[in-house]
Order: C-alpha cells, then sequence, then structure tokens
C-alpha cells in the first residue's frame, strides 16, 4: 500500500474532526461520502462507454480511475470512524480477499499468502 496513504487520511480525518465533530451525525456524513463518491464513478464510467446517448461519450477512463481514487480516500477516511487500527482492519481484509482467490490446492499450503 502506498505509504502516504495513512498518514494523510489521519491528517483529513483530524480536520474533519475539528471542523465537525465526530457524533452519530458525522460519522454517517463520512461514509454516505463513499456512496456518494461510489455514484459518480458509475456515472463516470457511463459517461466514458457513452451509454446515455442522449449525452454521448463525456467522460474517459481517466475521469473514472480519479473517481475510484476518490471511493478509496473516502473510504479511508470513513474506516477511521469504525476502528481504531484502520490500517491493520485493511490489511488483514486485503490478505482475506486474496486468500479467496487461491485454488483450493494451494489454500493448505503453510508459506501465507500465496498472493
Amino acid at each position: 500500500m502506498s505509504a502516504v496513504l495513512w498518514p494523510v487520511t489521519a491528517r483529513i480525518v483530524e480536520r474533519l474532526d475539528a471542523a465537525n465533530g465526530t457524533d452519530a451525525h458525522e460519522i454517517t456524513m463520512r461514509l454516505l461520502k463513499v456512496a456518494e463518491e461510489a455514484g459518480e464513478a458509475s456515472a463516470a464510467y457511463i459517461g466514458a462507454t457513452g451509454q446515455n446517448p442522449r449525452k454521448g461519450t463525456t467522460h474517459t477512463y481517466r475521469d473514472v480511475a480519479d473517481e475510484l481514487c476518490d471511493v478509496i480516500i473516502a473510504a479511508t477516511v470513513a474506516l477511521h470512524s469504525f476502528t481504531p487500527a484502520p490500517p491493520a482492519v485493511l490489511e488483514a481484509k486485503l490478505h482475506a480477499a486474496a486468500r479467496r482467490l487461491v485454488p483450493t490446492a494451494a489454500a493448505g499450503r503453510s508459506d501465507g499468502d500465496a498472493l
């Protein structure tokens, strides 16, 4: 993972906490921000593939990539509201997802994550 992801995310969280607090409403807003950004990524993909005949091609794959980055940022910021150790939680989840992709024959190996 990027060496700057968590330190920068922590700075964003500190600023949001100072400006908006950390009550249940703010936590909800941070979670909803993830959904909003996911919707923008979807809209960019629709625009990049020209799926709306009335609008045509309105976005590029670069736009989709930018919106996906916004999803990741919003998710890492929101993750801070649900665990005191967001990097560890994400790393564990990432490894668990990778293990699910390992073929059954390799799943019993003792060398840890195969991916």
